[in-house]
């Protein structure tokens, strides 16, 4: 007959190998996710840009549902492991990743105004993403100050703070596009608009004053820089665009028409700043990746975080040729915005690469459990007959 440890072996379940590794990637799911529908958003923008009407609607079509996946995986991961939620928002270092969710939504709006021309749904993600915006601003920034006890500065703060000016500034951009066609002639509306255009540009001085601190005081090792510190050009290249977007309303507003050499000079100046970060995160890139302790380029859902910088770049050197009516600058977009694609397609082959390891993995896990679950009730029988 067949002995008691042989009968508790067919009895005990499979494990789940799959199962765990989805558990395993919900439980530890990066806020700054978010970052994948903000990066797809802005490479269909300016692939419209381009002339790639196909792709840009083809991305368009791709970031619906992505983004309502990662609407639902939050959900989930909240109603599951509310703790490792709230650990994250009590994290220096993944805290600021919440703000991505404001700039996917407002980005996602840009979205459907330009390339749909649906301004009804255009406002109702701009209330969503104001709403966001509230809630990240005084939820991350408030529960990071009262935290005890804190990091060093060099283990804190990275590029990613950044995303805050970048939320910040993206409310600001979809309220030009959606809000104020709403409310045509609402100096109230502008003034509000223009109000957080500057808030995100002190938001930039504070956050860049820390991080080009640790740059020049604190070690610096290759795994120190990772890719969200792209968004130290992002968060620029994104309050351009707000400044360009405002400085096109002057026209219809007393409030504007006065500030306008003012706005120019600003946006002209953060398009600098812009620029003069490219070349030295391209060498800082080329270290970290080049030097003698080479780190190997593999997926990393962080990378979305630098693809979105060169596609907002495109698109802020293209509006300021617009704004100063100066040929070449649209070219220069051009150009990046070719890089911004070829950005976001690698990034996207590794994301897809990740996926397949997931269905081969579920189908590793089937077989594995088709192959435990042993002998039919009929074979048992049978087998303990013969014994």
């Amino acid at each position: 007959m067949l002995s008691g440890m042989e009968t508790a072996d067919l009895a005990a379940p499979a494990t789940h190998p799959l199962r765990e590794h989805l558990a395993a990637g919900l439980k530890g799911l990066h806020p700054a996710y978010f970052a994948l529908v903000m990066a797809t958003g802005i490479v269909s923008i300016v692939s419209d840009l381009l002339g790639l009407r196909e792709a840009a609607a083809f991305l368009f079509w791709l970031n619906v549902p992505a983004y309502a996946v990662l609407w639902a995986l939050v959900a989930a991961r909240a109603l599951r492991y509310p703790r490792a939620l709230a650990a994250d928002l009590a994290s220096h270092q993944r805290g600021p990743g919440f703000f991505t969710s404001v700039a996917a939504t407002c980005v996602l709006g840009l979205q459907l105004v330009l390339l749909r021309g649906d301004a009804a749904a255009a406002l109702v993600l701009w209330w969503v993403g104001m709403l966001l915006w509230c809630a990240c601003t005084y939820a991350v920034f408030v529960v990071l100050a009262v935290r005890d006890p804190k990091p060093t500065l060099g283990e804190g703060i990275n590029g990613g703070w950044l995303v805050a000016v970048v939320a910040t500034q993206s409310v600001v951009v979809l309220g030009t596009r959606a809000l104020v066609p709403r409310h045509p002639g609402s100096e109230a509306v502008l003034f509000f608009l223009t109000s957080l255009w500057l808030c995100g540009g002190m938001l930039y001085v504070w956050m860049i004053s820390l991080i080009f601190y640790r740059y020049m005081f604190f070690r610096f090792s290759p795994s120190d820089l990772m890719p969200p510190y792209w968004i130290n050009m992002g968060a620029v290249a994104i309050s351009v665009v707000a400044g360009t977007s405002l400085a096109a309303l002057a026209p219809g507003s007393a409030f504007l028409g006065a500030l306008l050499p003012f706005v120019k000079g600003l946006t002209l100046m953060f398009w600098a700043t812009a620029t003069w970060w490219i070349p030295m995160l391209v060498l800082l890139g080329i270290w970290r990746h080049g030097g003698r302790s080479r780190i190997r380029i593999a997926y990393d859902p962080l990378y979305w975080g630098l693809v979105f910088p060169l596609g907002m770049y495109a698109l802020c050197t293209y509006r300021l040729g617009e704004l100063f009516a100066m040929p070449v600058l649209p070219w220069v977009a051009r150009a990046f915005a070719t890089v911004a694609l070829a950005a976001w397609l690698l990034t996207a082959l590794g994301l897809a690469g990740r996926l397949l390891h997931l269905i081969l993995l579920a189908v590793r896990s089937l077989h594995a459990e088709r192959g435990a679950a042993g002998p039919q009730p009929g074979s048992l029988e049978r087998m303990a007959r013969r014994s």
